[in-house]
This record gives C-alpha cells, sequence and structure tokens, in this order.
C-alpha cells in the first residue's frame, strides 16, 4: 500500500513514455487509438505511392460539416479524392468503402470544389487505395458521384 491506503501502481518506463492518459485509458479507447495511427499510417503510405506516381498531394484528411476525404490530390488535369482502407489483407479492405461512406466522400467532394472553385475544370475521379501487410492496391475509379 502507498500513501493514504492507496495502493502503489508502478508503470514501466515505455507506459510513462506515452503519458499517463494511455496508461490508463479504457480498453475501447485503446483501440480506437491504435486503429487511428494504423489509419495514419496507411494514409501516409497512399500519399506516398500516389506522389510516386505523379499526383501532388493538395490535401490530406480533409473535412467538411458533411464528410471527410482522406487525400485529395492533383495529376495533369485530374483531380482524385482517394479514400484509403486499412486491413490486414486487401481483399477484406475491398469491401470495407459502403455506399454510405461513398455518398459522404461524394458530398466532402462537393464542399472540396465549393471552397476550390479553380478545381471545377478538372476531370473528377474517385480513387480507393487499398493498403494491408500482403501489399498496396490503387483502383482508380472506384465508384461515381451517383453512388
Amino acid at each position: 500500500m502507498g500513501k493514504g491506503g492507496r495502493p502503489d501502481r508502478t508503470i514501466t518506463a515505455a507506459q510513462a513514455s506515452k503519458g499517463a492518459d494511455e496508461t490508463t485509458a479504457p480498453p475501447g479507447r485503446l483501440a480506437r487509438q491504435a486503429a487511428f495511427r494504423v489509419g495514419i499510417s496507411a494514409e501516409s503510405r497512399a500519399a506516398a505511392y500516389l506522389t510516386g506516381h505523379g499526383y501532388a498531394i493538395a490535401a490530406r484528411r480533409f473535412k467538411s460539416p458533411v464528410g471527410e476525404v482522406d487525400i485529395v490530390a492533383r495529376r495533369d488535369r485530374e483531380l482524385v479524392f482517394v479514400e484509403v482502407k486499412a486491413r490486414r489483407r486487401l481483399d477484406d479492405a475491398a469491401l470495407s468503402v459502403t455506399p454510405r461512406q461513398q455518398r459522404r466522400i461524394v458530398a466532402a467532394a462537393e464542399a472540396w470544389l465549393a471552397d476550390h472553385p479553380d478545381d471545377g475544370v478538372r476531370d473528377i475521379r474517385f480513387d480507393v487505395i487499398l493498403v494491408a501487410r500482403n501489399g498496396t492496391r490503387h483502383i482508380a475509379a472506384a465508384f461515381d458521384a451517383t453512388a
């Protein structure tokens, strides 16, 4: 027992370096934090992939009141709104972009175009990049604005 009758709480150096909030967070919160970090990592891999294929990244994690787009990229006359999905296997990732998600991405794209009217003259496309342990897959024109 420690001072005041409370049990001693000993933490490891690794736990201390993560911050007190992570050592006491409930399991659900820890899972969300881990998923968030995996998502950020996948978005970074996807952005690097796009840059390597000649795209210029205009924005990452563009948020609007109606939705979010993971990556907005330009190449030549194309404006591409990219949804990034990270899963253990590429096949699992391919199935994870739902019609509801597609509608929210399209709505966020419309918000982007309202904020960036010069992009309205570009050819617009909605892509998905799947990131998994066994690779990365770029699906160009994965869905359209009628979703």
